[in-house]
């Protein structure tokens, strides 16, 4: 009880601390509109919103001003991505994907404001839900995880970058594996972290300090994103609304289970490292379908759908920053490029972590989910026009925007050819159907994963038992085992025969 109340208290502080502070509310709603656009805007992402942010703001502002724009910025754009998903039936983002299917119809019907309230509503209520999650579970895994050792962090950070080139990868695991492999070698160049050694720099005194992180996350999300958005222009005709958006409340009383449910599955899937909320959408509209009593209507213009999917897709948010900030292997894409600004400020996320950094990410994403939920009920008809901006007008300014924020990272042109380069391999990975992710969780992962891997085995003398001998690293190479062999085609074989015979 006194655990409790000292978080609460502490809590409190942060909260009150944030409230208190004039710029707070200049990051915040200057983000948090900055996102929504972000997501309003096919082509745009809550991945692109966030690193661009990062390349600007990243190590330029004090940590807590640069959290405030991050996560405002990332609550902003999943939320954002509903509006043309209803009414233009082009998901703004990954993440609104399932909400098209009935946000939509629902607009074709005349009740395209019913459904821009309550996924306004929606939204709020599931960003609040992983909020309270991550209070709650973060603390109790900090108290489990503060027993990890290097042989427990290396094993941690190989399964992050498995278990997310698995999750993410479209057909093959291999391929996600692959992916996140590349980003862990790309991880192991400069300067060596044991024998202070130079090591794969060819010479180049840039490459020394290392990979840069933000050039990366320009240009594995950014760049990819841009060339696909400028190829294939998404048009469609923005349909009216008209009315108030205003929040059903009689529908949002009456499917309390529904979201309810929703927010734990989307908080889950969150948690998972690498998967994302557009899987957290999915999944929970898949679920919402197979339980409700009405799940023929699903697809056609139900509200139930509409609010399976939204809260979904933004209690994934809450759920990505658990294991981000436990763990320090990022639940999301989104996530991951805000673990490249804790990267660039020194902060390590993890057990070592300190636990007011952790209260304040709750309060700002209270602040934040308040923040949306006003703009989204009384500026929607703004972003609503910005959704007849062309592609071809906003996507070369999102290019100059990325380019500026990976040039003022402090590298010059190098940062710059770095971008361009990752960039190029990310675009042809993407056209070979290869996840980015992975290879950005396995940049960011791989000098953990480096450093742990290598002084288990210096301070064991070379001894690879040392990877079993304690319960938790055991179980942590168990499980890495299992989600490899899981994959192999043999094995999942013989799961589908024995699926079969069940049935």
């Amino acid at each position: 009880m006194e655990f409790v109340l000292g978080q609460l208290i502490g809590f409190g502080g942060a909260f009150s601390a944030l409230v208190s502070d004039p710029l707070t509310y200049v990051y915040l709603i200057s983000s948090v509109f900055l996102g929504i656009v972000f997501g309003a805007l096919p082509g745009l992402t809550a991945t692109l919103a966030v690193t661009i942010l990062t390349g600007f703001f990243g190590n330029k502002i004090p940590l807590d001003y640069a959290l405030i724009a991050l996560l405002g910025a990332y609550v902003g754009a999943i939320y954002g991505g509903s509006y043309p998903s209803i009414l233009l039936n082009i998901p703004g983002t990954a993440a609104s994907a399932a909400t098209a299917m009935d946000g939509y119809p629902l607009a074709r019907e005349g009740r395209g404001a019913e459904a821009l309230g309550l996924t306004t509503t929606a939204s709020f209520i599931g960003t609040l839900v992983g909020t309270v999650a991550l209070l709650i579970f973060v603390w109790v895994l900090l108290l489990i995880s503060k027993n990890i050792a290097s042989p427990e962090k290396a094993l941690l950070a190989l399964f992050g970058i498995l278990l997310s080139g698995t999750l993410m990868s479209e057909d093959l695991a291999i391929k996600g594996w692959i992916a996140g492999f590349i980003g862990l070698a790309l991880a192991m160049v400069g300067m060596d972290p044991i024998l202070s050694e130079a090591r794969y720099t060819f010479g180049w005194s840039y490459l020394l300090s290392g990979i840069a992180v933000v050039p990366v996350l320009m240009g594995a999300f950014a760049v990819p994103q841009i060339i696909n958005g400028l190829r294939y222009v998404k048009t469609g005709e923005v349909i009216e609304i008209s009315g108030r958006i205003l929040p059903n409340m009689a529908a949002v009383r009456h499917f309390l289970p529904t979201i309810g449910r929703s927010g734990v599955i989307g908080t889950g899937v969150g948690a998972l490292p690498g998967v994302g909320e557009d899987v957290a959408g999915w999944v929970s509209y898949g679920v919402g379908k197979a339980v409700s009593d009405e799940g023929d209507k699903f697809g056609k213009g139900s509200l139930e759908g509409l609010l399976c999917s939204e809260t979904a897709n933004n209690a994934c948010i809450g759920g990505a920053l658990i294991p981000l900030l436990v763990l320090g292997i990022p639940g999301s894409p989104p996530a991951a490029a805000l673990m490249g600004a804790f990267k660039i400020n020194n902060v390590i996320p993890g057990p070592t972590i300190d636990p007011a950094i952790i209260l304040r990410v709750v309060a700002i994403m209270v602040l934040a989910s308040f923040t949306m939920f006003v703009m989204g009920l009384f500026t929607a008809r703004v972003f609503i026009k910005v959704l007849r901006i062309p592609q071809t007008m906003f996507l070369p300014l999102v290019m100059i925007l990325t380019t500026i924020g990976s040039f003022s990272v402090g590298g010059g042109l190098n940062d710059l050819y770095l971008m361009l380069g990752i960039g190029v391999v990310a675009y042809l990975m993407n056209m070979l159907k290869y996840p980015i992710a992975p290879l950005v969780i396995g940049v960011i992962l791989g000098g953990m994963f480096d450093e742990t891997f290598r002084r288990t085995l210096f301070l064991s003398d070379g001894d690879l038992m040392a990877f079993v001998s304690r319960p938790g690293a055991a179980i942590l190479l168990f499980l890495n085992v299992a989600l490899i062999l899981g994959q192999l085609p043999v094995v999942k074989r013989v799961m589908k025969r024995q699926k079969g015979r069940a049935a």
